[in-house]
């Protein structure tokens, strides 16, 4: 087991990639904090993967939420040694002047705040134990921006960047900090990239991956769990696109 004796923290984490990441991060051996704004998605995706699971429900992009839970959690789970900020949301794909300022806000909120606030709660804790483990999950489309989600892609094109500037900052408390771009995925997201779920939009899709497919959960989780675990330990501030191709 390659997580074993490891505890971790993951947002977003009732369905897609973040329940994936969750997944093999307990199969692997770790104890993990599942996080994600709707309890009733969170609670049955905890219970799925059983006891090495707890449940908690979190708005990622309120700064006294972040902080209590951060903090329930990190206790709960007897000290933290990894953190996956995995949580997002997206605008529907449309031109970028039809994206309304709410919509902008939120999607910065949860993309980019979250790990602002989630810096917080959790680097004085790391720094007291004298190392720690952040994955932040950006994105191909702050890469490789595709038409019509303008605002998104500049969100992930903030974590992309953020995960390196972490990085170096944070290198000299022994804090690793890596992202992970994935290109689009099976996910509940998919819909909203595409504008409208059809099987000639996802061809489309398919069709700009050289591996000629999509992403999964596993392709994602198999990805976090090397850059998590003790093999990547000289790996900090890289931003590993997990994406068939897509990049090149």
């Amino acid at each position: 087991m390659r997580l074993r004796n490891k505890t971790a923290i993951v947002t977003g984490a009732g369905q897609g990639f973040g329940l994936g990441i969750a997944r093999t991060f307990v199969r692997e051996g770790a104890l993990v904090a599942l996080l994600d704004i709707n309890l009733e998605t969170v609670e049955r995706a905890a219970a799925e993967l059983g006891p090495a699971a707890m449940a908690y429900r979190c708005d990622v992009s309120n700064a006294a939420e972040v902080a209590s839970v951060a903090a329930e959690a990190i206790t709960g789970l007897g000290g933290l040694d990894i953190l996956v900020n995995n949580a997002g949301i997206t605008h529907r794909n449309k031109p970028m002047l039809e994206v309304g300022e709410e919509e902008f806000d939120r999607v910065f909120a949860v993309n980019m705040k979250s790990i602002f606030l989630f810096a917080h709660a959790v680097v004085p804790h790391y720094r007291e134990r004298g190392r720690g483990i952040i994955l932040n999950i950006g994105s191909t489309a702050g890469l490789r921006p595709r038409p019509g989600l303008t605002w998104y892609n500049a969100s992930k094109g903030a974590v992309n960047l953020v995960s390196k500037s972490m990085a170096v900052e944070l290198a000299p408390d022994k804090i690793r900090v890596n992202a992970i771009a994935p290109v689009a995925g099976d996910t509940p997201l998919l819909a909203s990239f595409m504008g409208e779920d059809t099987p000639e939009k996802r061809a489309a899709f398919r069709a700009t991956i050289p591996w000629g497919r999509l992403s999964t959960a596993d392709d994602i989780a198999n990805a976090a769990l090397f850059l998590c675990s003790d093999e990547a330990e000289m790996v900090t501030g890289t931003v590993l696109a997990v994406d068939g191709g897509r990049c090149i």
